[in-house]
């Protein structure tokens, strides 16, 4: 049954995907659809239209396989040979830096995303002992 609900996640994410390609052939614009369909999950995730519980499965089970998908873009380096020259070893090191960074940045702003949340269910933690202490006095 696992394997079931597994799968039928992962076809709620590729249904996204696939919404966004329609929409790019649609409208023509210059945006992947896959970028749009991504946007339209987070979307649908942060108004609360999709619970997190009905892709959680099969994002986790995708995630788990991420590296495997990188394997042909890797290989087809071969049919470039200028990127092993000083100009490829320039935009390597340029794509790791970003990475690096964006790797930083995203780390921190979720770090000051995690606290502020933690500050507010302390607030409203503290706010509802008091009130509770108050009615039972």
């Amino acid at each position: 049954m696992d394997v079931i609900r597994t799968i039928a996640q992962i076809g709620i994410i590729i249904l996204f995907y696939l919404i966004g390609e329609y929409i790019v052939s649609l409208t023509g614009i210059i945006i992947p659809g896959s970028i749009i369909g991504l946007v339209l999950l987070w979307l649908s995730l942060y108004f609360k239209i999709l619970n997190v519980k009905f892709i959680q499965k099969g994002a986790s089970f995708m995630l788990a396989f991420l590296t495997l998908f990188f394997i042909p873009s890797t290989v087809a380096v071969i049919n470039y040979p200028e990127l092993l020259t000083v100009s490829g070893g320039l935009l390597i090191l340029a794509v790791i830096i970003s990475t690096i960074l964006a790797l930083v940045i995203t780390g921190k702003v979720s770090r000051i995303i995690e606290e502020k949340e933690k500050r507010k269910k302390e607030e409203e933690h503290v706010t509802t002992s008091s009130a509770k202490s108050i009615y039972h006095k």
